[in-house]
This record gives structure tokens, sequence and C-alpha cells, in this order.
């Protein structure tokens, strides 16, 4: 082997090193998004497939520097290697394919289960003042109105008022305009989660489709290996 041959072998190992060693980081990264497996958990799955997505440029670096300089320089058992990780292109190109629709139906259930939970905790905050204003509203002694105001703990938000009649009517005050207060924060926090929601998911599925077009790509221009 001449000098040059040699200086181009050496360049051809290091990026062949290196592909080696960016799919066995990407192997232990993967094991570990994996791991504790929870399927059929619509935001792990999700979140599963954005990771996957994120983190798809490292296995895809690696199989190009490692199929760099096609068959040259390859010992016999290193074209096994190749022959099996040009297949592994392949089935990670129909992975990421596969988890698109996977994506949009988990984008939809997780939309769907926010509102749930939403919907339940302002049902829950509206019940429990709607249940203090009709305590006041039918309580007529000073000390039936002290006393539902006692029992639903809401001392800490009653106005410096000594008249229990005005106190009431400052009381009832506050109650409608906590449930304004109430009903504007969960649109909010509804509002907010979906666009990051739909963020997310436009993101990650666009980035699951161009990912299994690459990992195909890669190993349509791998047949040689094959």
């Amino acid at each position: 082997m001449n000098e040059f041959n040699q200086l181009e072998w050496r360049s051809i190992a290091l990026f062949r090193l290196a592909g080696y060693g960016l799919l066995l980081l990407s192997l232990f990264d993967y094991i570990n998004i994996f791991t504790p497996p929870r399927f059929t958990n619509s935001v792990w799955e999700f979140q599963v497939m954005g990771e996957m997505v994120e983190k798809m440029p490292v296995p895809l670096i690696g199989l190009a520097f490692v199929f760099y300089g096609k068959d040259a320089y390859r010992k016999d058992i290193e074209e096994i290697v190749l022959k099996i990780l040009s297949w592994l292109a392949l089935f990670l190109g129909i992975l990421f394919l596969v988890l698109i629709p996977l994506g949009i139906n988990n984008t939809l259930r997780i939309n769907n289960f926010t509102d749930f939970q939403l919907n339940a905790q302002l049902n829950q905050g509206l019940n429990q003042l709607q249940q203090v204003n009709d305590r006041l509203s039918s309580a007529t002694s000073d000390a039936e109105i002290n006393n539902a105001l006692r029992n639903f703990n809401f001392q800490g938000r009653i106005p410096d008022v000594k008249n229990s009649q005005e106190l009431r009517t400052r009381v009832l005050s506050d109650i409608s305009n906590a449930k304004n207060q109430l009903q504007t924060q969960i649109e909010t926090t509804r509002r907010n989660q979906k666009i990051s929601l739909v963020k997310n998911s436009v993101k990650w599925n666009l980035g699951a489709l161009i990912s299994g077009v690459l990992f195909i790509y890669v190993w349509k221009l791998t047949n040689w290996a094959r």
C-alpha cells in the first residue's frame, strides 16, 4: 500500500470509526427512549415519537459514515455488517413512516384528554363556588352567613366588612368574579396547550416523514452492500 493509499485508507477508516461510534450511541439513546415501555399511553407514545425524530440525525449520519467508501478496504466480516445495516435503514425508514398515523392519532387523543381534564377542573371549581353562592344566598342570619363562609374556608378572602348582610353581598360579587376568572384561566390554559400540542405534532410528523424518506433512500443507495 503506497503512501497515498495509506492516507486515503486512514481517512476512510476515521469516517467509518466515527460512524460505528454514532450508531452505538444511537442504540443506547433508543434503548433509553423506550425504557420503561408504556404502550397504549398516548402521551408516552407521542413523546417517544418526538424523541426518535429529534435524535434521528445521529443514526443517519452514522450510517452515512459507515457506508463511506463503498466496499473499498472492507474485511469479509464487515461486509456482513454492512448488509445488516442496509436492511436496518429500510426498517427505520418504514418505522418512521408508520409513526405518522400513530402521531396524528395520539395528537387527537391527547387533545381530547386535555379537554376532559380542563373541563373537569373547571366544573369542580365552578361547583365549589356555586355551593358557597347557594349557601350564602339562602342564609338569613349572621350566624348562617358566618357558618357558610367558615365551612368553605373563605376566611382569607372575606372583605373587611362588619355588617353581615353587606359582607354577603360583597362575597357573592367576588364569587361571580371568581367564576369569570376561573373560566378565563382555563380557556387560556386550553389554548396554550393546544398551540403547543399542534406545533409539536406538525414538527414531529413532518420530521418522521422526512426521516422515513431519508432512511429508505439510504437503503436504496446501499444496494451494493446487499
